[in-house]
């Protein structure tokens, strides 16, 4: 039977409840991302990177880190659960059901006078005229003088014996889990209070909910503003040169809103002078083309500016002021990025395909942001097909050490990386004069930088060959290696002030064309997404094939093993274009990491889509239609007829489509694949 008083004693227990049905999910959420994040943690051990400081763990930097509005909040509510248990622990006491003899001191069953006699015993110990203590006033009233009336009056004693209860049969009564003063309300006091509930309970919540869907309408998921996609949706175009990518980059929309103060103009004038060389102005008519740049938007200017002063190195000369934007500028760096890399291989034309071009300027933009290196120093020059960026991402090198190691007939960075460990010292220690703990700087990013190798097939599915307008899946399997026999780290950037992920952006792509016919973003740091997706391709690939249960298994297993040594898998789908051979293109590119880019060419043949196939289809589908009688036969017939025409009633067209028509044609739905990076020289073909 719930009372009032049950009720309200009640109420902190119903809190409590509340609380925790949505704070215990979301602090295990909470620990299993910071747990994730925590093994992702491998850095470069090198001694630039741990002066950085953006590694270090100090007691300053973690209670920085942790006091953050939602962590305070998340300690400040188990605070109140841990009191809320406390104080139920301490007030809450069973509810006792009315047992007149247990109240009495007696058995089930006593007689009158044993009653009576029990009645006048208590009375003398708890009766107000013997007792004054107000507890032994308010027992003997509620539960003494109750019990004893109970057990005397025939009636309650016979109902008390057949139902339990004084008052006979009782009904199943509900209450509610609210305090006592929120049951007792009236007059004014019940209005202001029920104003207050409808303020704190609907309205605040309502504000709130108004004012976050107006500032996150401004955002997408990747907390880019839309303002942001729409311009470079705009700004993107097909021949856009990699040296140009950084003029649409600093459109974006939050870079516009950062605000440029009258005290900046003096620091950006000695800051335009210092990164001149990299703005690409003619010098012919430098003054005209320095007033060109002048004449941008301000922000546009101090963006670009402090960017360049973060590729030159240069920052360190930048204003207190400045260099809180030059940090800003560089945070919002990567998302922003990989928000352009969309733009640029977003479906454009009828096939559904993106621009190879541009893509290919965004990942080295965000290779030289993360390395700090130049755009000027990837032109080949010297001998260094590659430039001289791959070299100036190690420690302790500059463009003096990279001309010198040059004399020696090192030009690329995979050279060095082939010697020795002592060959290299010698190398080093003769042309740059390096000292032992530079050249164990070296070693030490030498080990990190990454090797990648991609396999790559493509096929229809349940076809023997890939026929015009079908759907090709390709899987790609890619292989990231370092020496140090890490998978997922992140990489070598003392010059990047944020933690920075490993990336890779695969593209599979037609050079001729500026083509990119399939992207793809693939990420080393979180193996068990990687086990589950793998896993999931791996079966439904088996299973669409017509493979048994065990077969599926073995495949299963096998790619997981696969992953887990390495290896991460990539599938995609693309329409096969018109007849012809094509010469594709799979590149793999890293956004944090110069010269360690992966890129494969191999061919495809497609056929014309044969009567044969079609015959195939129909031959099916009449199998399957054989049992709703005759006329749906007649129907398939005739449904064949009108496919072969339209089939051919257009070769013309398609022979002018057909191109490459004097390349090496590979056999009938196999590709003929060469590994750029690792071989030179003849195709190979594979059935």
């Amino acid at each position: 039977m719930a009372t009032s008083e049950e009720n309200s004693s009640l109420f902190p227990i119903f809190i409590l409840t509340i609380m925790a049905l949505s704070l215990v999910p979301y602090t295990i959420a909470k620990l299993c991302r910071a747990a994730s994040k925590k093994t992702k943690s491998i850095h470069c051990q090198c001694s630039l990177c741990l002066r950085s400081g953006k590694y270090r763990k100090s007691i300053f930097k973690r209670i920085s880190n942790f006091s953050t509005c939602s962590n305070l909040t998340l300690v400040l509510l188990w605070v109140i659960m841990a009191f809320l248990v406390y104080y139920i622990k301490h007030s809450s006491h069973e509810v006792q059901p009315f047992e007149p003899f247990s109240i009495l001191g007696l058995e089930s069953g006593a007689s009158d006078s044993e009653i009576k006699k029990a009645y006048r015993r208590l009375s003398i110990q708890y009766h107000p005229d013997k007792n004054p203590d107000p507890e032994a006033h308010k027992y003997f009233v509620e539960f003494i003088s109750k019990a004893y009336q109970a057990l005397t009056d025939p009636i309650s004693r016979e109902n008390f014996e057949k139902y339990g209860h004084p008052d006979g049969r009782q009904g199943l009564q509900m209450g509610i889990a609210l305090p006592q003063f929120l049951l007792n309300i009236d007059g004014a006091s019940g209005g202001l209070l029920l104003l207050g509930i409808v303020g704190v309970c609907i309205l605040l919540p309502l504000v709130v909910a108004v004012i976050y869907l107006s500032r996150s309408s401004k955002y997408t998921g990747n907390y880019v503003m839309h303002q942001t996609l729409s311009t470079y949706y705009y700004f993107m175009k097909p021949s856009l040169a990699p040296s140009k990518v950084m003029d649409v980059f600093i459109k974006a929309a939050e870079y516009m809103e950062i605000p440029v103060r009258r005290s900046d103009a003096d620091p950006l004038q000695k800051l335009f002078m210092v990164v001149r060389s990299e703005l690409n102005l003619d010098l012919k008519n430098i003054k005209q083309e320095q007033n060109k740049f002048w004449k941008q938007h301000p922000a546009l200017v101090k963006t670009e500016l402090l960017i360049l002063a973060h590729l030159t190195r240069e920052s360190g000369a930048l204003s207190s002021t400045l260099h809180n934007d030059f940090r800003h500028v560089l945070e919002l760096a990567p998302r922003l990025l990989e928000e352009l890399m969309k733009m640029a291989v977003i479906p454009r034309n009828p096939q559904g395909h993106g621009w190879l071009r541009p893509a290919i300027g965004v990942v080295e933009l965000s290779q030289s942001i993360i390395q700090a290196v130049p755009l000027s120093a990837r032109k080949a020059a010297g001998g260094f097909s590659e430039g001289l960026a791959p070299f100036l991402q190690l420690p302790h090198f500059s463009e003096a050490v990279v001309k010198k190691i040059g004399r020696k007939k090192v030009h690329m960075l995979q050279d060095l990386r082939d010697m020795s460990p002592q060959e290299r010292a010698e190398l080093l220690t003769q042309s740059a004069g390096f000292s032992a703990s530079e050249l164990l700087d070296i070693e030490k990013v030498l080990e990190m930088v990454p090797s990648i190798k991609v396999e790559i097939s493509c096929e229809t599915e349940g076809e023997e060959g890939i026929q015009e307008g079908d759907i090709v899946t390709m899987h790609a399997w890619i292989n990231l290696r370092r020496d140090n026999g890490l998978t997922g780290a992140l990489p070598h950037a003392p010059y990047y002030p944020f933690h920075k992920e490993e990336n890779l952006w695969l593209l599979l792509a037609d050079v001729t064309a500026n083509d990119v016919w399939m992207s793809q973003r693939v990420s080393f740091l979180d193996e068990a997404a990687a086990v589950t997706a793998t896993s999931k391709a791996i079966q439904e690939a088996k299973e669409g094939s017509g493979a048994s249960v065990k077969e599926v298994s073995c495949a299963v297993r096998e790619a997981v093993e696969k992953v887990r040594n390495g290896w991460r898998l990539v599938v995609g789908k693309f329409q096969a274009p018109p007849e012809g051979s094509y010469n594709l293109t799979c590149y793999c590119l890293c956004d944090s990491w110069i010269g360690c880019d992966s890129k494969m060419s191999f061919k495809i043949k497609v056929l014309k889509r044969s009567r044969a196939s079609g015959l195939r289809g129909i031959a099916e589908e009449a199998g399957a239609a054989v049992e709703d009688g005759a006329e749906e036969e007649e129907d398939v017939e005739e449904e064949y007829d009108d496919d072969y025409e339209s089939e051919y009633s257009e070769d013309g067209d398609d022979k002018e489509v057909t191109n490459n028509g004097k390349n090496k044609v590979a056999a009938n739905g196999t590709t003929s694949r060469k590994d750029d990076s690792s071989s030179e020289g003849s195709d190979t073909e594979e059935d």
